[in-house]
């Protein structure tokens, strides 16, 4: 029973020490006021803030529940064994058992100590050269993100779609919610490379097609990245809707430009010019914490210009033919089961990056 004790009090240290890395009860606290807000009936008032909190309390609690349910489980234990019973030493133990395993499972959220680790995050992927290839492949990427989210319990939203003329996509953007949301997709930044045997030439031949994948985080608080308006130049422009080329246009389409980076967001949709707007501003945020994080400015006003993802970062290998190989440039992290992948398996290639970061990579 003695040696029991100690292991629960080390198992209860170790739950302590990471709750206080990860400022559970201070984002407890944060939960709380959320939650308070959202329980006055005049919040609703204002739908688009409703919302935000609303996103903002249900990731507060993913994160903070689990911890704050093992920590109560491992004091109930310990006062089970305070009482000295040894009748139930053996039950205790594959109750321990039990509770390190989750605790071992939750131990990875200690690698999630990124400033915007915790927050949404936006998806764009953009297709490369190679014309139908490179969108089709664009496309299968949108589909692997979309089955991650799914298997990781993460919800994505559909900001805007841009179908190619033949097959795939041009490009397309999604917002994603839940645990650590940035914090696990930012692994996915940068060029995808595909080779494959084309089934869009005729004579079946091996090709090569490029993806670019920009993750950002979603910053829904103005405050947290505060831009000049006078650094901004915002253009409004005809958009098409459903049915082709100059049919059902509106005025809605925005265009921001962040002139002291050249960093440019389009937003085109059936939203208004005001949500379309709003979008692009929540975007432009995400693009530009990212690029501050990449070259390490204290300010935005130290930002170089250019974008936050470039063509020439080439992160990850899918090799179809002659034979199957997908492989992290990065990190070295490599899998035969490309089909995995695609189906939506990144978890490998994304705890991969998270070690190689902790370790002293790029993060």
């Amino acid at each position: 029973m003695q040696a029991l004790k100690k292991q629960i009090m080390a198992l209860l240290s170790a739950v302590l020490a990471a709750m206080d890395t990860l400022h559970i009860d201070a984002r407890a606290a944060e939960l709380a006021a959320v939650d308070e807000q959202l329980a006055d009936s005049n919040v609703w008032a204002n739908i688009e803030r409703a919302q935000t909190l609303s996103k903002q309390s249900a990731a507060l609690r993913a994160a903070i529940e689990p911890w704050q349910v093992l920590r109560a489980q491992v004091k109930d234990m310990e006062e089970l064994v305070n009482l000295g019973d040894e009748s139930m030493c053996m039950e205790l133990s594959g109750q321990l058992a039990a509770l390190q395993s989750e605790y071992d499972r939750l131990q990875k959220d200690l690698l999630f100590q990124g400033e915007f680790d915790d927050h949404s995050a936006i998806i764009k992927l953009s297709a490369g050269a190679g014309g139908t290839d490179a969108q089709d492949w664009t496309a299968m990427l949108e589909r692997m993100y979309l089955r991650w989210c799914e298997k990781a319990s993460m919800k994505a939203e559909l900001i805007e779609r841009n179908t190619g003329e033949e097959a795939g996509i041009k490009s397309a953007t999604y917002s994603a919610s839940g645990p650590y949301a940035y914090g696990k997709l930012k692994s996915e930044h940068g060029v995808h490379r595909l080779v494959r045997l084309s089934p869009f030439n005729a004579d079946n031949l091996r090709q090569t097609s490029f993806a670019l994948v920009e993750i950002m985080p979603e910053i829904d608080a103005p405050n947290e990245v505060v831009i000049d308006d006078r650094d901004l130049k915002i253009d409004v422009y005809r958009s098409g809707g459903h049915g082709g080329q100059s049919v059902n246009t509106t005025d809605s389409a925005v265009r921001v430009t962040h002139l002291p980076t050249n960093t440019v967001v389009a937003i085109q949709n059936e939203r208004s010019q005001l949500q379309n707007k709003e979008t692009a501003l929540k975007i432009l945020r995400g693009k530009l914490a990212r690029m501050q994080l990449e070259q390490h400015a204290e300010t935005l006003a130290e930002l170089r210009a250019g974008e936050s993802a470039s063509w020439g970062n080439q992160i990850r290998n899918y090799v179809l033919h002659p034979y199957t190989l997908v492989k992290d440039t990065r990190t070295k992290y490599e899998t035969h089961d490309a089909q995995g992948v695609l189906n939506g398996g990144l978890d490998e290639f994304m705890q991969a990056y998270l070690e190689w970061s902790a370790a002293g990579g790029e993060a």
